[in-house]
């Protein structure tokens, strides 16, 4: 939203969910855009957390909504880890089939929801949360605590694809009175350089050196996100001819 509402000069975008260029910024603000990194959620504590001792893949939920237990989110509206949140709920209600489970979870806690995922890091670290919805490659680079989730939750299995597409919910678009429904699928990350970007020239040899696989991708699987590149995109056509290697044509 700096880029599109605040006009903010910004040589490179990168998102947590590649969806959010394909849809706020194609084609006004830019022209492509390469999926290139990986995850998944994960439940993050602390060992100050409240019963963080007891807590395991099978009973995450029902710590979590113990009433002496304070968790934390991101703002759906505001940051792609804060849906995920909303969705990991829900397919979390249907693996244990639990009915209103995700209402539950959803409606706790709600003045702990903060603008963007980093925001909640600093609420677990002072103690004034136990618990947040978090991406786990986060949690590794914080040297936080966490609970890995089945497959079937964590939006990060391809396999899961028609699971994950079972669930989602509504964000705020391009304009006021406009909502976008983001559906589960499986955690990519994608990345830009929009039309307007002051410094192209660099902003390109830079992504060239983070897409190289013993270069930039090496470091970021280091840091618990697996690369992608190359894969598929819509705007193969429009590409950079120096980017078009990290990249694949879509099917048609």
């Amino acid at each position: 939203r700096k880029i599109t509402e605040l006009k903010k000069p910004c040589d490179i975008m990168a998102s947590a969910d590649y969806t959010i260029i394909d849809k706020l910024l194609i084609p006004k603000f830019a022209d492509w855009n390469i999926r290139f990194a990986s995850n998944e959620m994960a439940i993050v504590f602390t060992e100050k957390s409240r019963r963080s001792n007891e807590i395991n893949q099978d009973n995450w939920y029902q710590i979590m909504l113990d009433q002496n237990i304070q968790i934390g989110r991101a703002d759906p509206n505001s940051d792609p880890c804060g849906y995920r949140a909303v969705l990991v709920s829900k397919l979390a209600e249907k693996y244990y089939k639990k009915s209103t489970l995700a209402d539950q979870l959803l409606i706790k806690n709600k003045n702990n929801i903060r603008p963007k995922e980093t925001d909640l890091i600093a609420l677990l670290e002072t103690g004034n949360v136990d618990y947040i919805f978090l991406y786990r490659s986060v949690a590794e680079q914080h040297h936080l605590n966490y609970i890995l989730l089945p497959d079937e939750i964590n939006l990060k299995n391809p396999a899961c694809f028609t699971l994950y597409q079972s669930v989602s919910t509504e964000i705020n678009g391009k304009t006021p009175n406009e909502k976008i429904t983001q559906r589960g699928e499986p955690m990519v990350y994608g990345i830009t350089i929009p039309k307007d970007a002051p410094n192209k020239t660099v902003a390109t040899a830079f992504l060239k050196f983070l897409l190289t696989q013993d270069k930039g991708m090496e470091i970021m699987e280091l840091l618990g996100q697996p690369s992608v590149v190359p894969s598929a995109t819509e705007s193969y056509d429009r590409l950079p001819e120096e980017l078009k290697p990290f990249a694949l044509e879509t099917k048609r």
